[in-house]
């Protein structure tokens, strides 16, 4: 396993965002809360769900910390269930120092399986084998990413898009969130990639892929109108199936309602709430339109939720108190920092696994059904 180079983190230097002792500190403060096992918390003492444990691994990866990232993504597979899912929340357990060696389940906290959360793995293991090269890696991991992207895929549903998730006592919800599954279809997409790589065709993920591509892009009635929420304004466009000039359409039209100058992003309209996690989101969604000057403004807006440890504050009411809340220096919204820094700063697993430029499309249906 590669460990961590001398200049791991040159790319994380940015501008007004990071310099090279602030991401160090960053990355530090993100190892800290990693648990011995492997598992990375929200913070210490509360939950973690399988979706932001990926993404606080990949920032991992993206800056060096390849061992610790492999732990994490170790950690999941051991907490796999035997239908390919998770859990959409484990506790925080007080592990001893010696970790989870045995390989003791964690203890969740929601016996929902979401299948957004689910479908993740598969991008933040593509990012890792991209990062580090290691074969061995995406041997043992295959399995699991099938797995889960076969739990994933029971509940697409004729229209292309694919439902929530299945209550904790197996009951599917057929409603779709466009926000999941803009995340499924990257998802998606990076498990053919490792297909791909491992010479082992799924032709059904394909025709899966490609009709939820055409379910984001020309069936919004097909999902659950939750249009108040920035991250179903970008994320089609961050998850790679709203391109070109509709990306762009799209962007403009929520810029005004969900962009605050100087602030960051709105998380929900109309409250004043900017949140780093949205914001960091959205400026990788700029970054992959191709504009990264204003990716860069968004991301050094949102620099008065740095507190002194490196970590970021969830977000910031900007009427009335005024006020940091809630108060929580969250792994997930460092992560999604380093994550969008990585890319503008053009580390190649990352830019590889958002810009989508390398990865497999699906086959979309030859009718506008």
């Amino acid at each position: 396993m590669a460990g961590r180079g001398p200049d791991a983190t040159e790319h994380l230097v940015l501008p007004g965002v990071l310099t090279a002792e602030q991401a160090t500190k960053t990355v530090a403060s993100v190892l800290a809360v990693q648990r011995p096992d492997g598992s990375i918390p929200w913070f210490r003492g509360h939950h973690l769900d399988p979706w932001d444990h990926v993404e606080a691994a990949m920032a991992l990866d993206a800056a060096g910390e390849h061992d610790a990232a492999a732990r994490a993504y170790e950690w999941l597979a051991r907490q796999q269930n035997e239908d390919g899912s998770w859990y959409a929340a484990y506790e925080d357990t007080a592990h001893d120092e010696k970790g989870d060696e045995a390989g003791d389940a964690a203890r969740p906290s929601d016996r929902a399986r979401e299948t957004n959360f689910c479908a993740y793995a598969a991008v933040g293991i593509w990012h890792h084998y991209l990062a580090t090269g290691d074969d061995g890696f995406l041997d043992r991991m295959w399995p699991v990413v099938h797995a889960a992207i076969e739990f994933v895929l029971v509940l697409q549903q004729p229209g292309g898009q694919i439902g929530w998730k299945r209550e904790a006592d197996g009951t599917a919800v057929d409603d779709a969130l466009l926000t999941g599954c803009s995340s499924i279809y990257q998802a998606l997409r990076c498990a053919l990639a490792i297909a791909e790589e491992r010479e082992e065709p799924q032709p059904d993920w394909e025709l899966a892929a490609g009709a939820l591509a055409h379910a984001i892009r020309s069936h919004p009635e097909r999902f659950l109108d939750k249009s108040h929420y920035s991250m179903d304004w970008y994320y089609p466009v961050l998850g790679g199936a709203v391109t070109g000039a509709q990306a762009k359409e799209r962007i403009e039209a929520g810029w005004d309602s969900f962009v605050v100058p100087g602030l960051g992003v709105r998380c929900v309209l109309p409250n004043p709430w900017v949140t780093g996690g949205e914001s960091c989101e959205l400026a990788l969604a700029l970054w992959v339109m191709g504009e990264s000057d204003r990716a860069l403004e968004v991301l050094q807006s949102i620099q008065h939720l740095r507190a002194d440890g490196g970590l970021y504050w969830t977000g910031y009411v900007f009427e009335g108190n005024r006020a940091v809340w809630p108060e929580e220096l969250t792994t997930w919204t460092a992560g999604s920092l380093l994550l969008a820094v990585a890319a503008l700063g053009g580390d190649e697993a990352t830019t590889a696994v958002f810009s989508g430029e390398r990865l497999p499309r699906g086959l979309e249906p030859d009718c506008c059904g």
